[in-house]
């Protein structure tokens, strides 16, 4: 059995603990949250400190590894915070057992995947990823580091997101496609050309809103 730490104990944080109880040997054992006072309970899972004592809380044995439960509203502070640990704190990743997960297909440290996902052949996802319900990602593409996928996205193959991207919920993208760094895609989105400028797209197929 593993001791997680969850950073972020709101609504985020709270599933992936639910996720992590439900369907592992593994125990979330202590949050951290800025916004909480020490010792208050979330769940049965105390807060033990802030963002800034987690390296602290690992040295005295509090925790094995850690987990960065930050929304996509905030993915700046949450690839800031993935730096500063890497190195300093193991990074615990957790993909629901009721994923389909190819041999081949490579996850990085971080990275959370709800149930459901569909991980095809030669499927990269970077560091610090969250793939929420029943996402889709075909053979030979890449989930840029710090982004985020809503429930039920759908990538086809040789499709390269690049980092701290949001994809919204419904989404499609057809294969052989780049999209650019902190780039958002709209729920319901339809993307079937390349994004090279960072931006809001929403449509079918997406257009850039700002």
């Amino acid at each position: 059995m593993k001791r997680i730490a969850i950073i972020g104990s709101g609504h985020l944080g709270q599933q992936i603990a639910h996720h992590i109880h439900h369907d592992s040997s593994d125990k979330v054992v202590a949050f951290f949250d800025e916004f909480q006072p020490v010792n208050t309970i979330i769940g049965q899972t105390p807060v033990i400190g802030g963002n800034n004592d987690v390296i602290t809380k690992y040295q005295q044995n509090e925790f094995d590894a850690v987990l960065i439960a930050i929304g996509y509203k905030h993915l700046e502070t949450k690839k800031e915070m993935f730096q500063n640990l890497d190195g300093k704190v193991p990074f615990y990743t957790f993909v629901h057992s009721s994923c389909y997960r190819d041999p081949s297909a490579f996850i990085g440290q971080g990275a959370v995947l709800y149930p459901g996902c569909v991980i095809d052949q030669n499927v990269r996802i970077e560091d610090n990823v969250l793939m929420n319900i029943s996402c889709t990602v075909a053979h030979d593409s890449i989930i840029g580091k710090h982004s985020f996928l809503s429930p039920s996205v759908a990538i086809a193959g040789f499709v390269n997101i690049q980092e701290q991207c949001i994809i919204g919920i419904n989404s499609t993208i057809i294969d052989n496609i780049t999209i650019a760094a902190k780039t958002q895609i709209g729920g319901g989105g339809v993307v079937i050309k390349d994004i090279d400028t960072s931006g809001l797209y929403v449509g079918n197929p997406v257009k850039f809103i700002r």
